[in-house]
């Protein structure tokens, strides 16, 4: 092990599509609490301005990080100023889960080091008596690639 790695890993594991057999291994960059303005929702009140969006973010390294390999590691940093950039500039959308969907394709297509992301969105202080109201969505790697072939066979049928 080198002195730079905390533990060593088992690359054959690491690399197997069975995440179950990984379950509790394994590198995570969290982020909570990440607020956007951004155009969502289906009630009228909802189009006339873009409101705040609060996203909180799990995302599972399918390698361990290395530092001299910018593809295997995952820049916190530019997560959130993609995210943002995305959210702040994109048309109005409907739903919430339309939203998580496109954050989660997002997310695979930008950062090749990711094996699994889990996404709350929510919407602070929506209704009253309520501190948020929000969704989860939580994909694997072939969840993303199911909804990329899923896309291109509707593209293709129209």
């Amino acid at each position: 092990m080198k002195p730079s790695e905390p533990f060593a890993v088992d690359e054959a594991l690491w690399r197997t599509a069975d995440t179950s057999a990984r379950a509790g291994r394994g590198w995570t960059v969290f982020v909570d609490g990440l607020e956007v303005l951004t155009r969502v929702g289906i009630h009228p009140h909802e189009h006339e301005a873009p409101q705040p969006v609060v996203i909180d973010a799990r995302l599972g390294y399918r390698c361990a990080p290395a530092e001299t390999d910018a593809s295997e590691w995952i820049d916190y940093d530019r997560y959130c100023e993609r995210l943002t950039r995305f959210l702040e500039t994109k048309p109005h959308t409907r739903l919430l889960e339309t939203l998580a969907v496109e954050l989660a394709v997002l997310s695979f297509q930008d950062w090749g080091a990711l094996d699994t992301v889990s996404l709350r969105l929510y919407k602070p202080k929506i209704r009253p008596g309520t501190q948020r109201i929000g969704i989860e969505l939580a994909w694997a790697r072939p969840d993303y690639e199911a909804h990329c072939r899923a896309a291109r066979s509707y593209d293709g049928a129209l």
